[in-house]
């Protein structure tokens, strides 16, 4: 989780005033595996797409964008991470990924993972526009590799 002093489970991995930012724009983050999680497995698996979405979440406040845009980004953000340890449940080959290409492949075509009928149309397009930005931001951030690696299933 982000602590006061800018890390994440002892990464330095942002500045103290960028964490004070992610607090001020989501003050739930820390909160954020808990409320995706089933079993205790699944905190791991939520701690470590947060470290993936951190860094979106800092270029969004850089951008200077609307509040309002940037807290619509934050909630289909999390939503794209509840789906993701929801989906693991399912998918035996998807819980068998590394976080990083189990987001990728949930980002797979023009938007996000369609969530039926437990959003509506204009959530979807939402998360969907999310969806994409983030690819976009992760695609230029990691070059034609894509996402990010890690170690952590």
């Amino acid at each position: 989780m982000v602590n006061p002093r800018g890390s994440v489970d002892g990464a330095s991995i942002v500045t103290p005033h960028d964490a004070q930012r992610l607090r001020q724009a989501c003050p739930d983050l820390d909160n954020w595996p808990n409320s995706w999680s089933y079993d205790q497995p699944d905190l791991a698996v939520g701690q470590r797409i947060i470290e993936v979405l951190i860094p979106f979440l800092l270029d969004l406040l850089n951008q200077g964008l609307a509040r309002q845009t940037v807290r619509r980004h934050r909630d289909n953000l999390w939503a794209l991470g509840g789906e993701l340890v929801r989906r693991r449940y399912e998918d035996d080959d998807l819980a068998r990924m590394d976080v990083s290409d189990a987001l990728e492949q949930l980002m797979q075509g023009d938007g996000g993972p369609f969530m039926g009928s437990r959003i509506s149309e204009a959530e979807q397009d939402s998360l969907d526009a999310t969806c994409r930005k983030l690819r976009r931001f992760l695609s230029a951030s990691s070059g034609p590799v894509g996402l990010p690696k890690s170690t952590h299933k």
